[in-house]
């Protein structure tokens, strides 16, 4: 199945308040059945806030579950289709409802950027596995920045010092960072089918991150086949995989900015101005003084 054509006249949405957070209507437009999806018991959700690690961890999901079952799966069905992204709601295509409803796969693999107190409430009702993915702050608004350049359907994110302004105030697409990360990690203390994972530890040690997501998941992998997936996710066979890489969705504009970037720890430094760092810092000690979540900037 190829990638999808989009309506001719897509422009790029405003923010509005939706919730208590900033939306864009791409991921509102279906929200009665969004909250209304019923989950099964064996589902897995994949949530992260965006540009965390979110295609990297669901192509791991994908590749322990399904990967030897149905290798056709890996080299004609785009990792958008395997695990849809359950608010997505573009005009004249399936939406992630849609999609996840009619998911072949048991488990279902379904993915939400969604902070925890809009999550479906079937999920935890159903007691189903959840994924979180986080990722360091600066980091991750380094890569949103980059996406939100080449992504039709977000705000224009205007020049770096505005956007990471943007950051801090927390009027992105789904909301604040430091909520969203500190939302799932509060929730994992009485909800014990989280499974956390740090970006910056899957970097450093994709094996290890693997084997403790088998562990999770109750999984009885061997340790080749887990050192197969390790190689297959590694971030440049996926950014070379057009069933990974995204580039057969035309919403983005792959020559401004890849949508598998760099994948890497520490490239903030590529871009905050010590000016920047240091007003950064400040603001990232007052909205993070109440948590235990800690997370690296560098490895």
């Amino acid at each position: 199945m190829e990638g999808f054509n989009l309506p001719e006249k897509m422009s790029r949405p405003e923010l509005f308040d939706f919730e208590g957070i900033s939306m864009v209507p791409y991921f509102t437009d279906n929200w009665e059945n969004v909250q209304k999806f019923q989950a099964r018991p064996d589902d897995i959700l994949i949530a992260t806030y965006p540009k965390a690690g979110t295609t990297w961890v669901s192509y791991i999901l994908d590749l322990l579950y399904f990967g030897n079952m149905e290798p056709e799966r890996q080299t004609s069905v785009p990792i958008y289709l395997r695990v849809p992204f359950l608010e997505m709601t573009i005009p004249e295509l399936p939406t992630g409802v849609e999609l996840a409803d009619k998911l072949p796969t048991t488990p279902r693999l379904i993915k939400t950027h969604l902070p925890v107190q809009l999550v479906p409430k079937s999920f935890w009702e159903q007691n189903c596995r959840v994924v979180y993915v986080a990722r360091n702050a600066k980091d991750n608004v380094v890569s949103y920045y980059h996406f939100e350049r080449m992504n039709i359907i977000q705000p224009e994110p205007g020049d770096w010092n505005t956007y990471l302004q943007t950051f801090m105030s927390g009027k992105n697409v789904f909301g604040p960072w430091y909520d969203h990360v500190c939302g799932f990690w509060e929730k994992k203390q009485t909800y014990s089918n989280i499974h956390y994972m740090l970006f910056e530890d899957m970097v450093e040690d994709t094996g290890r991150e693997v084997e403790r997501l088998c562990s999770f998941l109750g999984l009885s992998t061997s340790a080749e086949e887990r050192e197969r997936i390790t190689q297959g996710a590694h971030f440049d066979a996926m950014k070379q995989n057009k069933m990974t890489n995204y580039s057969t969705l035309p919403i983005m504009d792959l020559k401004i900015s890849p949508f598998m970037r760099k994948g890497k720890v520490g490239d903030w430094k590529n871009h905050f101005t010590v000016a920047q760092n240091e007003q950064f810092d400040e603001h990232y000690k007052r909205r993070m003084k109440n948590t235990t979540l800690r997370l690296r900037t560098e490895i």
